[in-house]
C-alpha cells in the first residue's frame, strides 16, 4: 500500500528533474602533434600547443589531451616515421615539415586539403598571402598552415674583412651595395680569393654553403636564370643555368675559395666555425642559424652581442640575373588524413596563428613574422635581427611543391657536391645528373 501511495510523488520528482539541466561528462579528444626543433630556441613549434589548450577546450566544450612530441631528428627520419605511419592509418593529428613535403603528401593521401575550413577561423585571414602560394599542392588546394618564414642570407666576418684592409665604413656599407647589385658574387669570391692568397683564411675558407643538400642550392639555380616549373606546373631542368652553377663552384675550388673539405662534416662543427667569424670569410645560412649561434655557439663570448659585432648579414649577392637573392623555406602544420578530428586540429592551429604566439616562436629563434598584425607589434619591430633582415622577403624565391621535387633536387646537388670536391669537371656532371633526372623523373622538361 505504501509503495502505492509514493507512486504519484515519485512521477512528480521525476517530471521535475526532466526539466532541471543535468551536467554531462564533456568529450575526451586526444590529438597528437609532432614538431620538428632546435632546442631551445625553436621549442614554441610545439610548446604553444600546450598555452592555447585550455582556450579550445572552453571554445569547443571538451578535454583535450594533448601530446606534443618533439625533438631534433633529422629531416630524412623525421619525414619517413610520418609517411609509414600514414601508410597504416596511425599517423599524428598534426605534423610539421617543410612546404614542399605538400605535393609528396597530398598526391599520396596522408594529409588533407584544408580550403573549406580555414575560413571558419578569423585568425588565418591575417596570414601574409604570399605565404599561402606556398601552402598548395599540385591540385591548386591549400594543405598547409605556415608555422613560420625565413629567408637564408649571405653572411660574412667582419674581423676577417678588417684584416684585408677594409674600413668599418666599407663593412658597414656592404649589405646596401648588395643589395644595390653592386657587389656581386663574382666580387665577393675575388675578395675570398684575396684571402686566401694573404693568408686571411686557410685555403678552402673563402665561402662556405651548408654542408649537405637543402633548399638553399636552389638561389644559385635561380641566380644564373634557371626555371624549375612550366606553364603546365611540370619540372624543369636548365642545363645552361646548372651548367653555369657548376663551373661556379669548379672555379671556387680552382681558386682555393672552396676545397670540399666542408661537405658533409657534422652541423655542429660547421656551425662552430663560422659563428666564431675567426675562421671562414663568406658563408650562406638561414636567418635562424642567428638565433642558435647566440645561445648555442657564442653564448659565452656575448650572444647575439657577440655577432652582432663580429657578423654582417646580407642578401646573396647578384648572380648571372643581376639581381639579388634569398630564398624562403616556410614550415607548414599539416592535419593527416589518420586524424579523427580535423575540426579540433584546426582549432588547435588557429589558437596558435596569433602574433602573440608567433613572436614567441620568431623572436626566440630568429625566423620571420607570417602575420600581418605581427610585423606591426612593438615587440617585433623592437626584434634587432628580424627588422634587419624581414625586408629580404622582397627578393625571396622559393622551392616548388611538386611531388618529384626531392628527386630533382637530389641529383642537382650531386652536381654540386662532385665539381667541388674535384670528382668532376662542370660539363661531366652535367651529364650525369641529366641522366639521372630522365630516369627518375618521367615527364621532366630538360631544356
Amino acid at each position: 500500500m505504501r509503495v502505492h501511495r509514493l507512486l504519484p510523488v515519485l512521477v512528480i520528482v521525476a517530471l521535475l528533474m526532466a526539466l532541471v539541466p543535468v551536467a554531462t561528462a564533456q568529450e575526451t579528444v586526444s590529438m597528437r602533434i609532432r614538431c620538428k626543433a632546435v632546442p631551445p630556441v625553436e621549442e614554441w613549434r610545439c610548446n604553444n600547443f600546450a598555452e592555447v589548450e585550455s582556450q579550445v577546450e572552453a571554445a569547443l566544450g571538451i578535454n583535450l589531451e594533448l601530446e606534443l612530441i618533439q625533438d631534433n631528428l633529422d629531416w630524412g627520419p623525421y619525414k619517413q616515421e610520418f609517411q609509414l605511419a600514414a601508410e597504416a592509418g596511425q599517423a599524428v593529428d598534426i605534423i610539421l615539415s617543410g612546404h614542399e613535403d605538400i605535393g609528396t603528401w597530398a598526391q599520396a593521401g596522408f594529409i588533407i586539403p584544408l580550403d573549406d575550413l580555414i575560413p571558419n577561423y578569423p585568425e588565418f585571414a591575417d596570414v601574409v598571402p604570399s605565404l599561402w602560394e606556398s601552402m598548395k599542392g599540385p591540385d591548386g588546394k591549400i594543405y598547409g598552415i605556415p608555422q613560420d618564414a625565413e629567408a637564408r642570407p649571405l653572411y660574412f666576418s667582419k674581423p676577417l674583412l678588417r684584416d684585408l684592409g677594409w674600413s668599418d665604413e666599407e663593412i658597414e656599407a656592404l649589405p646596401e651595395k648588395i643589395k644595390a647589385g653592386e657587389f656581386t658574387f663574382a666580387d665577393m669570391l675575388d675578395v675570398a680569393q684575396e684571402a686566401v692568397e694573404l693568408g686571411v683564411v686557410e685555403e678552402g675558407n673563402g665561402y662556405w654553403h651548408r654542408p649537405r643538400n637543402g633548399p638553399d642550392f636552389l638561389y644559385f639555380y635561380y641566380g644564373m636564370g634557371g626555371q624549375v616549373l612550366d606553364e603546365a606546373g611540370n619540372l624543369v631542368f636548365d642545363k645552361q643555368a646548372a651548367l653555369d652553377v657548376y663551373k661556379l663552384f669548379e672555379d671556387a675550388r680552382a681558386r682555393g675559395i672552396m676545397t670540399g673539405k666542408h661537405l658533409g662534416i657534422e652541423w655542429a662543427d660547421w656551425h662552430t666555425a663560422v659563428s666564431s667569424a675567426e675562421n671562414v670569410l663568406f658563408w650562406t645560412g638561414g636567418t635562424w642559424n642567428w638565433g642558435d649561434w647566440a645561445v648555442n655557439y657564442v653564448a659565452d663570448r656575448g650572444g647575439e652581442d657577440y655577432l652582432f659585432e663580429n657578423i654582417g648579414v646580407a642578401l646573396v649577392p647578384a648572380l648571372k640575373t643581376g639581381k639579388p637573392i634569398t630564398l624562403t623555406h616556410p614550415l607548414a602544420y599539416m592535419v593527416s588524413t589518420s586524424s579523427k578530428h580535423p575540426d579540433v586540429a584546426m582549432a588547435l592551429l588557429a589558437a596558435i596563428t596569433t602574433p602573440e604566439a608567433n613572436n614567441r616562436h620568431a623572436i626566440g629563434s630568429a625566423h620571420l613574422g607570417i602575420l600581418n598584425a605581427q610585423l606591426e607589434s612593438e615587440e617585433y619591430k623592437n626584434a634587432r635581427f628580424l627588422s634587419l633582415t624581414h625586408p629580404m622577403l622582397e627578393h625571396t624565391t622559393f622551392i616548388p611543391n611538386h611531388p618529384s621535387w626531392g628527386a630533382w633536387s637530389e641529383a642537382y646537388w650531386t652536381g654540386i657536391q662532385s665539381v667541388e670536391s674535384g670528382e668532376m669537371t662542370a660539363e661531366a656532371a652535367l651529364d650525369v645528373v641529366v641522366n639521372r633526372l630522365q630516369n627518375e623523373i618521367p615527364g621532366i622538361v630538360i631544356r
